[in-house]
C-alpha cells in the first residue's frame, strides 16, 4: 500500500542579490525536496523583494506564523530553500524563536538545500546555529560594502540613486562620461558601468527653486505662507502636487541647489530606524552640478532655517530660556515671545506639555527663583509642587488628571473615582492694621468640585495653610477675597498633614 503524502507549505523569499534565490529556483528546489521526502505541497507563502533582515516588512512569513500559531492550516510542514531564506536577522535567537513557535504546533520547518538534517540532532542544531550567524553576517557585510560604494560614488559626482530634487533632472552618461539621456521617473541606467549626474531642469522650475530662496532668506516669508502663494498661483510641486511646509523647507536643505553633491545625511542601518547622521559623516562633493542658487544666498537660507523650532533639540531650546533668564532675570511668556533668540512660547508649550514643565526643567522649583518670577507665574509653579506633593505621597492611591489642554490639572482617588481641585490662594498685602487677604479665582468647573486649598506665604512663594472643602460655594461671584476670620474659609477642614488627606476627605464627605 503505498504511503500518504504529508501536505506541507512552501515559503519563498526573494531579495534582490542574487538570481540564484529567484522564485522560479526556489520552488524547483523545493518540489524536488517534496518528491524525495513524501510531502505535497499543498500552499505557498511569499515574500517579494523584501529584505531578510526584519519581520516587520514581510507578510508572508508573519501569515505563516499567525496560521500556524492559530492552529487553524491544511499542512503538517514548512519547506524553506534555505537558513537564509527564513531570514538574515541579526539576533539569531529572533529566526530560532520564529521557528520553534511553529515547531511547538507540530508544524515543523523544513531547510531544503541544507546539507544538514533539521532533526534535533546535536550536529543538525550546531550547524543550525552557524547558519543563522553566517546569514546575519552577510547582510552587515553586504551593508559596509554598499555604503562604501555609495560613499565613493557621490566623491566622485555621481547621483547615488534616488529621484532628483524639484527642479533638476537625472542626465545618464555613458561609460566614457559623455552625456547619453536624460532619464524620465521610473528609467533607471541599463550598464552597471553607466553613471548619473544632476542638471538643471526646465526654466520654469529653476526660478521657481530661485524664488523659494530669495522669499524666505531675503524677504522673511514664512515656510506656510511661500507655500500657499505658490498654490495660489497654482505653480506644481512634483508629479502636479501642492505645495506644503515639508516640501518647501526640504527644498531650502537640499545642498545640490548651490552644486554640492551629499550623501548619507540619514541612515537606516540594516532597515533599522532613520537616524540623522552627524555633517563631518556626510559624502559630500562640492562643484558636482550647475548651481542654481548661489552659495551666500543658499547660506543665508540655512542660517534662518536652523532657528525653526521643530529643527532644535530640547536641549538647544532650553538653553535659550537660560540665556533669557541671564539677560532679564526673569522668565514670562512675555519675556519668551518678545526675545528674538527663542520661539514663541506657545512653542515651548506644544514641545515640553506646557510652560510649568518648562519652568520645572530650568530649575523654577526653588524658593529662591519662585520669589524672582512675576505673581501669576509663581502661583502656577507654587500650585505645581503643591500638586506633586500630594502625588509624591500617595503614589499609586492618587493620580494627575485634566479633562482636557483647555483645563487645568486636577487630582483624582483611583479606589472611588472621586476628583479633587487644587486651588492656591494668592496673598495680598494689606495696608495699615487690617488682617492679611488672599486672593483666589477658580474656574466654575473647579469650584464644583471637592478642593484642596492652599495659602501661600507672604511672598507668594510656598503653601504655609491647606484646608479641605467639599465644594468652594462662596455666591455667585467668579473671584473671592478673604481674611482668615471670613465665614467661607472656617468651613473647610483642616489638613495638618499631606498623608493626613484621605481621612480627612472621609470626614467631609
Amino acid at each position: 500500500m503505498e504511503k500518504a503524502l504529508v501536505p506541507a507549505a512552501q515559503y519563498l523569499r526573494m531579495s534582490t542579490e542574487h538570481q540564484q534565490y529567484s522564485f522560479a529556483n526556489q520552488a524547483d528546489a523545493m518540489a524536488r525536496y517534496a518528491t524525495e521526502h513524501g510531502f505535497q505541497i499543498v500552499k505557498t507563502y511569499s515574500d517579494g523583494a523584501k529584505s531578510g533582515v526584519r519581520i516587520t516588512n514581510r507578510p508572508g512569513l508573519k501569515q505563516v506564523i499567525k496560521d500556524v500559531v492559530d492552529g487553524n492550516v491544511p499542512f503538517s510542514a514548512i519547506l524553506v530553500y534555505d537558513v537564509s531564506r527564513w531570514g538574515r536577522f541579526q539576533d539569531s535567537d529572533e529566526s530560532a524563536h520564529y521557528e520553534y513557535l511553529c515547531k511547538s504546533t507540530g508544524v515543523p520547518v523544513h531547510y531544503c538545500a541544507e546539507m544538514f538534517a533539521n532533526d534535533n540532532s546535536i550536529s543538525g542544531l550546531i550547524v543550525k546555529a552557524v547558519k543563522r550567524t553566517m546569514a546575519g553576517e552577510y547582510s552587515r557585510e553586504l551593508s559596509v560594502k554598499v555604503k562604501a560604494g555609495l560613499v565613493r560614488l557621490t566623491r566622485m559626482g555621481y547621483k547615488a540613486g534616488g529621484y532628483p530634487p524639484y527642479g533638476m533632472r537625472r542626465m545618464l552618461l555613458d561609460v566614457y562620461g559623455r552625456p547619453k539621456q536624460l532619464l524620465s521617473d521610473g528609467e533607471r541606467k541599463s550598464l552597471a558601468t553607466e553613471r548619473v549626474i544632476l542638471v538643471p531642469g526646465p526654466e520654469r522650475e529653476i526660478m521657481v527653486v530661485q524664488r523659494i530662496f530669495r522669499e524666505y532668506a531675503d524677504e522673511n516669508r514664512s515656510l506656510t505662507e511661500i507655500a500657499r502663494r505658490l498654490n495660489k498661483e497654482t505653480i506644481p510641486f512634483v508629479q502636479g502636487g501642492k505645495w506644503t511646509t515639508t516640501t518647501v523647507s526640504h527644498a531650502l536643505e537640499r545642498p545640490q541647489y548651490m552644486g554640492t553633491h551629499v550623501w548619507g545625511r540619514t541612515t537606516a542601518y540594516l532597515s533599522g530606524p532613520t537616524k540623522k547622521v552627524a555633517p563631518e559623516h556626510w559624502a559630500v562633493c562640492s562643484n558636482a552640478f550647475r548651481p542654481l542658487v548661489s552659495a551666500e544666498l543658499f547660506e543665508r537660507a540655512r542660517k534662518r532655517l536652523a532657528n525653526v523650532t521643530y529643527r532644535l533639540s530640547d536641549e538647544e531650546l532650553l538653553n535659550r530660556l537660560k540665556s533669557v533668564v541671564a539677560e532679564t532675570g526673569k522668565l514670562t511668556s512675555r519675556t519668551i515671545q518678545s526675545s528674538r533668540l527663542c520661539p514663541a512660547a506657545d512653542a515651548y508649550s506644544r514641545r515640553f506639555g506646557g510652560l510649568m514643565n518648562v519652568y520645572a526643567l530650568l530649575g523654577y522649583d526653588t524658593l529662591e527663583l519662585i520669589a524672582q518670577a512675576t505673581t501669576r507665574l509663581r502661583g502656577m509653579i507654587v500650585r505645581r509642587l503643591f500638586i506633586q506633593q500630594f502625588l509624591d505621597c500617595f503614589a499609586g492611591q492618587i493620580e494627575e488628571v485634566r479633562a482636557s489642554k483647555r483645563f487645568r490639572p486636577m487630582l483624582r482617588v483611583r479606589k472611588t473615582g472621586l476628583l479633587m481641585s487644587v486651588v492656591v490662594a494668592r496673598f495680598q498685602p494689606t495696608r495699615g492694621t487690617r488682617q492679611p487677604r488672599w486672593f483666589i479665582e477658580p474656574s466654575s468647573y473647579e469650584r464644583k468640585r471637592t478642593t484642596i486649598l492652599g495659602l501661600m506665604d507672604d511672598r507668594n512663594a510656598s503653601v504655609t495653610s491647606i484646608r479641605v472643602f467639599r465644594k468652594m460655594d462662596y455666591g455667585n461671584a467668579t473671584n473671592l477675597k478673604f481674611a482668615l476670620d471670613h465665614r467661607w474659609w472656617q468651613m473647610g477642614k483642616p489638613l495638618e498633614r499631606i498623608p493626613d488627606l484621605l481621612a480627612v476627605l472621609r470626614d467631609i464627605r
